[in-house]
């Protein structure tokens, strides 16, 4: 009887765009304009921008042959330039209460568990998605990963450790926070409920990879589209139910850190 109760109150209570309280997936209570969008996609270019101009400056300094044995120097120089726009704009927008915006210590779940298992999961589909051709053939990966102490040590604290802050705090920390808090909307798929902003700014994301279709193979450009869709939903959706960046942070650092593993293992076995 409660049940039943509950049911009927959340039928009354939701607006459903599309599915209702029953239905597999359903889109409730929407309250979207184009400004917020708009203005988050002015956010993006703003981060990233500076940090494109920065690190072709970085380049032309070091020259072409050791950028390219070297490139997570320039990795981490352009993550820094995001990094500190990222939380200028941040501290400036939250009124100086980052927390607001994620920086803070899990509020009850801390989803690190899932952020392990699915960074392992999308760790292995990743590398299988972007090199299934050289797997196949048993041929190093294309990115002349250089197997000395240095190169091996600069690429392991760039994609295990430092990708993972430097990427999140602007994609999941600033312009998710700042999309949530102006646009309205629910999204449900079975008993997964979340905002409807971490969808939009997923599909923004994808949106903003497509030139992979000129520079990729079909097959590859189409698979690099799903995993970073999906994982821009699965890390919205830990940011929104933990209230921390903590969990999307270690699952994004996990998946590039085992990607980067298995191509310096494909590198040294195929090589």
């Amino acid at each position: 009887m409660n049940g039943q109760v509950e049911t009927a109150g959340r039928r009354a209570s939701e607006n459903y765009v599309l599915g209702n309280v029953d239905s597999v997936f359903c889109l409730y209570d929407v309250e979207i304009s184009l400004w917020p969008i708009l203005v988050t996609i002015g956010l993006g270019f703003l981060i990233f921008l500076p940090s494109v101009v920065v690190n072709g400056w970085m380049l032309q300094r070091i020259g072409p042959e050791r950028a390219d044995t070297l490139q997570w120097v320039s990795n981490i120089v352009n993550h820094t330039v995001m990094l500190i726009i990222s939380l200028v704009l941040l501290t400036w927008l939250s009124k100086r209460r980052p927390f607001e915006y994620g920086l803070r210590w899990p509020e009850s779940r801390s989803y690190i568990r899932p952020a392990l298992i699915w960074g392992v999961c999308f760790g292995i589909l990743m590398t299988v998605v972007d090199y299934f051709p050289q797997i196949v053939a048993h041929v190093p990966p294309p990115d002349n990963l250089q197997l000395t102490p240095v190169n091996i040590a600069g690429w392991f604290f760039f994609e295990w450790f430092y990708v993972g802050p430097t990427e999140e705090i602007p994609f999941r920390g600033l312009l998710l926070t700042f999309l949530m808090q102006r646009v309205s909307g629910r999204v449900r798929f079975f008993r997964f409920d979340m905002h409807i902003a971490g969808v939009i700014l997923a599909v923004l994301f994808a949106l903003a990879h497509m030139t992979s279709f000129w520079s990729e193979n079909f097959l590859p450009a189409v698979g690099q589209q799903f995993y970073g869709f999906t994982l821009g939903i699965i890390y919205a959706y830990w940011r929104e139910k933990s209230g921390s960046l903590l969990a999307p942070i270690m699952g994004h650092n996990v998946s590039d850190g085992v990607e980067y593993s298995l191509m310096f293992l494909m590198t040294w076995l195929w090589g």
